[in-house]
């Protein structure tokens, strides 16, 4: 089967076109997928620069996200049949293989059928940021109608689907953004307000739009400088999610605000397989899907490569400007 293989850690060139065997279901609750399109995201490229979370050996394909038709199950399988559509967030972390490829194999427990209004391209664009936005608003964040939260960097693949699920929940989204060219597309995806980031200025627009009061909850995709800006855009009693190490610095001002700061990684359940949780992942999938299928949550493509483009997608996700999601079709 085509693929692109990771053969060393390094520049995006040492990603390879190249044919494989196509992977074999090897227990009785495996679907196999005949993959049409995968997400790339920044996890993809971060892994490819410093290697693989696992002691293995390259090459390895990379890929979270994938969406598909079932071409073959276990004979344990329950969940799904030949010729459904699927999406999952599963594999590319160094252990199973990802989704840069024609085919994947994968327990029918970590699939969900996509939305029947997504074409395969949005539904591959969609688990990892879907699962993140929801676990860092809903889970970590417990987001409540009528509450204002602050979503950085809007325009981004977390950014643009975490404004929808806000306004899903009936609270008021201020988004922030780097160029005054997002404002529109922020605006379009639900934001209430947005704030063009400028260093040391956010806390004083976020209070400016919020009475003083700052946002009930603060979701930081960001990092480094803007979480330690955001404590002062935080109200007093609100939640600070981040998805970032945010490093040494002084909480002396998150502690006088009575802050609650959390984390969202949304690979820990894989990575530590944790059943339950991934259980939870999928459960988000589903009722994504619902939402999708009402025309309440749309992730936007800003571009669609071939797969034998993966280098390319790389070096646009590396530039820290893209918009939406970029997702690589297989077939």
């Amino acid at each position: 089967m085509k693929s692109i293989l990771m053969t060393a850690v390094g520049a995006p060139e040492v990603l390879k076109f190249q044919d494989i065997d196509a992977p074999d279901i090897s227990n009785d609750s495996q679907i196999k997928v005949r993959l049409h399109a995968a997400g790339v995201n920044p996890v993809d490229t971060k892994i490819r620069q410093h290697g693989v979370f696992y002691d293995r050996p390259l090459p390895a394909v990379l890929g979270c996200d994938g969406a598909g038709v079932v071409v073959e199950t276990g004979i344990a399988v329950s969940r799904f049949k030949v010729g459904d559509k699927v999406w999952f967030c599963h594999g590319g972390l160094g252990r199973e293989q990802g989704n840069y490829a024609e085919y994947t194999v994968l327990d029918e427990r970590w699939a969900a059928l996509m939305p029947d209004s997504y074409s395969f391209t949005e539904a591959a664009a969609s688990p990892l940021v879907l699962i993140t936005a929801w676990g860092g608003l809903y889970d970590r964040g417990g987001l409540q109608a009528g509450q204002t939260v602050l979503v950085h960097a809007g325009a981004g693949g977390v950014g643009h689907v975490s404004i929808q699920l806000a306004k899903l929940k009936g609270a008021r989204v201020i988004a922030t953004t780097r160029t005054e060219q997002q404002v529109d597309f922020v605006r379009s995806m639900g934001a209430d307000e947005v704030v063009i980031y400028k260093p040391d200025g956010l806390a004083e627009a976020v209070n400016n739009l919020t009475d003083g009061k700052g946002a009930d909850l603060v979701f930081d995709t960001v990092g480094g400088a803007v979480f330690k800006e955001s404590i002062s855009a935080t109200a007093h009693y609100g939640r600070l999610v981040t998805l970032l190490d945010p490093g040494e610095l002084s909480l002396a001002e998150a502690r006088m605000r009575n802050l609650l700061i959390g984390f969202e990684l949304m690979l820990t359940p894989m990575l530590r397989d944790l059943t339950e949780a991934r259980h939870k992942h999928v459960e988000i999938l589903e009722q994504c899907a619902g939402y999708a299928d009402k025309g309440l949550l749309k992730p936007h493509i800003s571009k669609l490569l071939a797969l034998e483009e993966a280098v390319d997608a790389h070096k646009f996700i590396e530039t820290g400007h893209t918009t939406g999601k970029i997702v690589l079709s297989i077939c």
